[in-house]
């Protein structure tokens, strides 16, 4: 049985992964400190003879025995991040030199869960691994941008210097049930909005594109890429290669909810890329072929379907 550590797995996507692993035979420890993370999300898990949860910082050292490592410590809203960004920065840098030290000490294979973000607001679409990324470094958004950067920076001098078995995947926007309802992403955002009847917020004109994809498509994803022989570190994009104007997103919202909320538009905040669809490739060759399977509609009536049972 793999002893497997799974960082920030009380937040959306790390208790998806968290289920997965239970129920492929892994014994899982989950680590949160519960900033955006919440014990609803693992409450199905609590008293599972192979689930284990813990409260814990990745700031500080961690000392385990495991045989994997999933990190994914780290809020990844605007709202959550701008909200303490020193914080956020710590999470990043500190909580990867803690884990790939803890890597290190146990000979455990571990994979970064990275971010579109390291792309900033990009010059090359769709993007692809190789693209360096146009990142403003003082920006707002910086402390997630230049964190997540730092962080893969962290993982590839690891991999070179002391030849750890690392894997990095750059996740695009991704949904689904456990979603914050009040962590600023655009398809909670409209969700809620459209579900309590209040006007649905676009910034900017609302052709701004996003590419969407769902949580257990992401996971899949995540499991496999973990699975890959040690040759193949990444980065690996992985995310919904369909794009969508948020104005196209708002109106499937407003359909699949039956809700008749308006839409109006604010500014558009700083540093908000334009577009963002990932280049999947490279996922398809070395994960097995993997790819996308569940569609925008059928994905977000699972999601609104949770946030019915959320939102009041």
């Amino acid at each position: 049985m793999q002893r497997v550590l799974v960082t920030g797995g009380a937040g959306f996507l790390g208790s998806h992964l968290c289920d997965r692993l239970i129920k492929a035979g892994a014994d899982v420890l989950c680590v949160d400190n519960f900033y955006t993370g919440s014990r609803r999300n693992v409450d199905a898990l609590i008293g599972h003879k192979a689930f284990e949860l813990m409260r814990h910082d990745v700031c500080f050292p961690l000392y385990v025995e495991v045989d994997q490592i999933y990190n994914l410590a780290c809020p990844a809203s605007p709202i959550h991040y701008q909200h303490d960004p020193v914080q956020t920065t710590k999470t990043s840098v500190h909580g990867a030199i803690n884990m790939l030290g803890l890597a290190k000490r146990v000979k455990a294979k571990i994979l970064q869960a990275s971010t579109s973000e390291v792309y900033g607001d990009p010059e090359v679409h769709p993007q692809v691994e190789s693209y360096w990324g146009r990142v403003n470094p003082i920006g707002i958004r910086s402390c997630y941008d230049e964190g997540k950067r730092c962080a893969e920076t962290l993982f590839f001098d690891y991999w070179r210097q002391h030849q750890l078995r690392v894997k990095v995947v750059r996740i695009f926007n991704t949904y689904g049930p456990r979603m914050h309802p009040n962590d600023g992403r655009v398809v909670s955002n409209f969700i809620v909005q459209a579900l309590r009847g209040n006007d649905i917020t676009i910034y900017g004109s609302g052709q701004q594109t996003r590419s969407f994809c769902y949580v257990d498509d992401l996971v899949e994803a995540m499991i496999r890429m973990m699975a890959t022989g040690d040759d193949f570190t990444g980065p690996v994009n992985i995310g919904n290669p369909s794009e969508f104007t948020m104005i196209e997103l708002a109106e499937k919202i407003l359909s699949l909810t039956g809700s008749k909320s308006k839409l109006v538009f604010e500014p558009l905040p700083s540093d908000d890329p334009k577009q963002r669809r990932p280049d999947i490739s490279m996922a398809a060759e070395k994960l097995g072929g993997w790819a996308p399977r569940v569609g925008l509609e059928d994905g977000l009536r699972e999601t609104i379907a949770y946030f019915r049972t959320v939102v009041a």
